[in-house]
Order: structure tokens, then sequence, then C-alpha cells
């Protein structure tokens, strides 16, 4: 079975250990036991919900706030630049998801 790793016991989000598709995977760390269903593909070291986390409600990694959901949140969706933004820069809501690079300046 495939694995993801939840690192705190407050931890919303775990992090997936390889690249998985839309399958249940099993948590490690701080959820040993328990597994999950993937809503979508997740590539290796991307962060999954563990739960539902609402719209400007915290992600939270290793028990820390490590962004804000941008937009609700289903559990066993991946987190990532399409629905988490961070607290402090507010251009991280304009990068692309996939590739990370600014989709509000244009390079040539």
């Amino acid at each position: 079975m495939a694995r993801c790793l939840r690192i705190h016991p407050a931890d919303n989000v775990a992090t997936m250990l390889q690249d998985v598709k839309a399958q249940r995977v099993e948590v490690l760390g701080a959820a040993a036991g328990a597994a999950i269903e993937l809503r979508e593909a997740i590539a290796l070291g991307h962060k999954v919900a563990l739960t539902e986390i609402a719209a400007n409600e915290p992600v939270l990694k290793y028990g820390v706030t490590i962004g804000i959901a941008s937009k609700d949140i289903a559990r066993g969706e991946w987190v990532h630049l399409q629905n988490c933004r961070s607290r402090v820069d507010v251009r991280s809501q304009s990068l692309d998801p996939r590739s990370g690079a600014p989709a509000d300046n244009p390079y040539e």
C-alpha cells in the first residue's frame, strides 16, 4: 500500500512518500495505522488533507501553521498552491499551482 507521513499529531496534512494515483494510502507517523482515500493523484513530497479544512483555516504541518486554506479543502485532496496561500506573501495566491512560477508577471 502507498504511504504518506503525518509528522505531528496536530497536523491536518500528511506528506506523500511516493507518487500516488487516486487510491487508498496508509498514514504513517503521528497517525500510524490510519488510512485515507486520495481524491486525485499526488506527487512525492506533496501534501494531502487528512481532514476537511475550511477556507481561511490554517494548514498545519510540523504542528505549526504553514499556510491558510484559500478555499475549502476536502479530506484526501491535494494541498498546494491552488488551495493554500501564505499568511505573509500575498503573491503566493497568483503562483501557477503546477510549476510555482508567478502567473502575474510575464517573463520573456
